[in-house]
């Protein structure tokens, strides 16, 4: 009976998990000046991209984000703000070179990555903040 019981438990954890990755978005969300604040203080993980359409290096780490996001699911919420169409929060953030990417554990900046880093790179640079 106890091995029964243990399975159990097992499963209910893996569904509760599944449950919880399901609440976090898949593809990165995009951040506002108006929606910057309540975006880094409504997951216990974000990562925010700074970017804009002109630059070349963004372009080449978006896939990279778009493909981080749905790998870490569950994990860490990846987020999009256009530099260009929300200058106070790039202002406000100390953005002076794009892309650069804004990493906020329960709301308060823990790292900050600037460059077009390789994924592997990049994941290991996140992987000390991912519980």
């Amino acid at each position: 009976m106890d091995d029964l019981e243990a399975i159990r438990k097992k499963r209910l954890q893996e569904l509760q998990r599944s449950l919880e990755a399901r609440q976090y978005p898949a593809e990165p969300v995009v951040v506002t000046d108006i929606s910057f604040d309540q975006f880094i203080s409504q997951y216990p993980l974000t990562v925010v991209d700074c970017w804009a359409q002109w630059c070349g290096p963004c372009r080449m780490l978006s896939p990279i984000i778009d493909q981080l996001a749905s790998e870490l699911q569950g994990k860490i919420v990846f987020g999009k703000l256009d530099t260009d169409q929300n200058p106070r929060t790039a202002q406000d953030m100390g953005i002076s070179s794009i892309p650069t990417l804004l990493v906020f554990k329960q709301g308060n900046l823990v790292d900050r990555v600037s460059g077009a880093l390789p994924k592997q790179l990049l994941l290991q640079r996140l992987k000390p903040f991912i519980s």
